[in-house]
């Protein structure tokens, strides 16, 4: 009985002595980052690199409605000739909206193309395309004459558009249900119909999707002329 209440004793007395010193212990089995390291992002790069990383997530910038409009249902950019565009000018006939930025080196470029191919498929047509940038302080009407010459767009037809960055954020989220950010969008195509309104999403890459959209898209001219 003696020999098992001195185990005890031994053991609480073991338990209490590591309690007290395991605060002045080194926490070698904890690995962290070192002061030589780097911490990436999700996307792969640098966050030190990218001065811009925090304030982009933090958006400090407060957003006013433009003429009190605590939810926009309307919008006004600037096109690449200067000219303020207004969506009431848009309304009559179909338009297909996109978000890009011109230094984006390849899904902006394949998005365009597609765009080409849809001018082409309809070029002269009661259609229009709208390329709204996400970089605007980049993307200056001067920046988008050239870009849009890329790809031959139609001045009449394929229009390239720019404006504040804070308001185009709302222009896609409130209006074409878009998350859109400086240098980030999707990868869809809003078909808007004659009326303005939004008649579907169209994932670009997704051949049976851009097909489906064509066939929308005529389905529209042809019953505006009956």
């Amino acid at each position: 009985m003696r020999t098992a209440w001195n185990i005890t004793l031994i053991l609480l007395a073991g338990v209490g002595l590591g309690l007290m010193i395991r605060p002045y212990l080194k926490q070698t089995d904890v690995e962290q980052p070192g002061p030589g390291d780097v911490v990436f992002r999700n996307d792969g790069s640098d966050i030190k690199d990218d001065p811009d990383a925090l304030s982009n997530i933090q958006n400090p910038d407060p957003s006013h409605p433009p003429e009190d409009e605590e939810w926009l249902s309307r919008f006004e950019l600037i096109e690449r000739n200067g000219q303020l565009v207004k969506s009431e000018q848009l309304l009559g006939q179909p338009y297909v909206v996109s978000f890009f930025f011109s230094t984006c080196p390849s899904i902006c470029v394949q998005q365009n193309q597609k765009l080409k191919e849809l001018q082409d498929a309809f070029q002269g047509e009661e259609v229009r395309f709208v390329a709204i940038s996400v970089d605007p302080e980049t993307d200056t009407p001067e920046v988008l004459t050239e870009y849009a010459a890329r790809f031959g767009a139609d001045a009449e037809q394929w229009l390239f558009m720019t404006g504040d960055l804070t308001y185009i954020r709302r222009i896609g989220g409130e209006i074409f249900k878009q998350p859109v950010n400086k240098q980030f969008h999707t990868e869809r195509f809003v078909l808007v119909d004659p009326e303005g309104k939004i008649e579907g999403f169209y994932n670009w890459p997704d051949k049976p999707q851009f097909e489906k959209l064509q066939e929308k898209i005529r389905e529209m001219i042809n019953g505006g002329k009956s």
